[in-house]
C-alpha cells in the first residue's frame, strides 16, 4: 500500500531542513510532493531551492529518493525510504514559455498548477477577476500533458479550472482543495469542479488547512469527513490526500525578493487575516487517517485508494517512465 501526500511545503529556501519529510515518512507516507516555488517567488529563488533540495536528497540516499518514475516510488517503499517529487504553484516561474515545462520536469517537478490565488498571463487565480484560461494557457496545458507532468487546478479560478480540465488530454487533479459545500472559503471548490475533475479520471486531494476544513483545530476526522463528501459525490476513485502542511524553520527567511505584498496574495476580502494565520493538521494525522476513514464508512480497500491508490493510478497514466 502506497500512502501519497499530494502537497507539502517546506520553507522556500535551499537550506531548508528535511526533518519534516522524515517525520512524514515516520507517520507512514511513502511519497510526498514538495512545493519548490509559487507565483510570488522569482525564478532565481525557485532554481536555488530546486538545487538545494536536490542536493539534500542526493546527500542522504539512505532516506530519500527523488522519484522520476512510479517504479522509483514502489522501490523506495520496499527499501524503507520516502520518495519525493517537486511541484510548482503557479505559471509565473515558466516565464510565459511552454518550453520551460520540460526543463522543470527534468529537474524533478512532477506537478504544477497555473495560478496562485491571483491572475497571471496563463490562468486565473481563485481570488481574482474571472477571465478563463488564456490562449497561452491552452498551450501550457498541452506542454504539461506532453511532459508527463500532473496538471493541478488548486488555487485556480473556477471558470479557468473548468477550461483546464476541458483542455487537458490527461487526468487533472486538485492536489490540495476541499468542497465548498462543507466550508465556504473562496479557495474551496464547487461540486461542478469536483464532477469535472472526476470526469477527466482525476483526483481531488483534501487539504488539512483549518480555513478550508472549517475547523480551527483540524484533525483526521475533519479530513475524513471531506473525503467522504468527495466519494459520495463522484465515487471512491476520485478522492485523495494532500494535507498542505506548511512547515516553518526558525532562522530561515524565505520571503520573496522585491516588492512582496502578502495582502495581495492572501487578500483580506477573501477572508485572510495576516495576524491570524491558519493552523494545519499535525503530521501524525497520517497515522490516524485509516481509522478516521473507516469511521465515515470506508472499508480497508476503499481507504487505501484514498490514502494513495488513486493518486498512484493517475500518476501511472500521466508520468512518463
Amino acid at each position: 500500500m502506497i500512502h501519497w501526500d499530494a502537497h507539502a511545503c517546506l520553507p522556500i529556501h535551499p537550506q531548508a531542513s528535511f526533518g519534516p519529510i522524515a517525520a512524514l515518512h515516520a507517520a507512514g507516507v511513502n511519497y510526498v510532493s514538495i512545493n519548490v516555488g509559487a507565483d510570488m517567488n522569482p525564478v532565481p529563488q525557485v532554481m536555488a531551492v530546486i538545487a538545494g533540495f536536490r542536493a539534500t536528497i542526493a546527500a542522504q540516499p539512505e532516506r530519500y529518493v527523488l522519484a522520476s518514475r512510479i517504479a522509483d516510488i514502489r522501490q523506495a517503499a520496499a527499501d524503507g525510504k520516502i520518495a519525493i517529487g517537486f511541484d510548482l504553484e503557479g505559471a509565473m516561474p515558466l516565464m510565459d514559455q511552454p518550453e520551460m515545462v520540460g526543463l522543470y520536469h527534468q529537474l524533478g517537478v512532477r506537478q504544477i498548477h497555473f495560478a496562485y490565488n491571483r491572475n497571471n498571463n496563463v490562468a486565473d487565480g481563485c481570488h481574482d477577476v474571472e477571465r478563463g484560461l488564456t490562449a497561452l494557457g491552452w498551450r501550457m496545458v498541452q506542454a504539461v500533458n506532453e511532459a508527463g507532468m500532473l496538471m493541478d487546478c488548486s488555487h485556480t479560478g473556477r471558470r479557468c479550472s473548468l477550461d483546464i480540465m476541458q483542455a487537458s488530454s490527461k487526468p487533472v487533479i486538485f492536489s490540495h482543495a476541499n468542497p465548498l459545500s462543507l466550508a465556504g472559503h473562496g479557495r474551496n471548490i464547487t461540486d461542478e469542479q469536483i464532477r469535472a475533475c472526476a470526469a477527466t479520471g482525476g483526483v481531488v486531494c483534501l487539504s488539512g488547512l483549518s480555513f478550508f476544513l472549517g475547523s480551527d483545530y483540524p484533525n483526521a476526522d475533519d479530513v475524513a469527513r471531506h473525503a467522504a463528501y468527495i466519494t459520495d459525490l463522484v465515487g471512491i476513485e476520485h478522492a485523495g490526500i494532500g494535507l498542505d502542511i506548511c512547515f516553518r524553520e526558525e532562522g530561515l527567511d524565505d520571503t520573496p525578493a522585491g516588492d512582496f505584498d502578502p495582502g495581495y496574495w492572501w487578500p483580506a476580502s477573501a477572508g485572510y487575516d495576516q495576524d491570524k494565520p491558519p493552523s494545519f493538521t499535525p503530521v501524525d494525522t497520517w497515522k490516524l487517517l485509516p481509522a478516521a476513514l473507516e469511521k465515515v464508512g470506508m472499508n480497508r480497500e476503499q481507504a487505501a485508494l484514498v490514502l494513495g491508490g488513486n493518486m498512484l493510478r493517475v500518476a501511472q497514466q500521466v508520468w512518463r517512465d
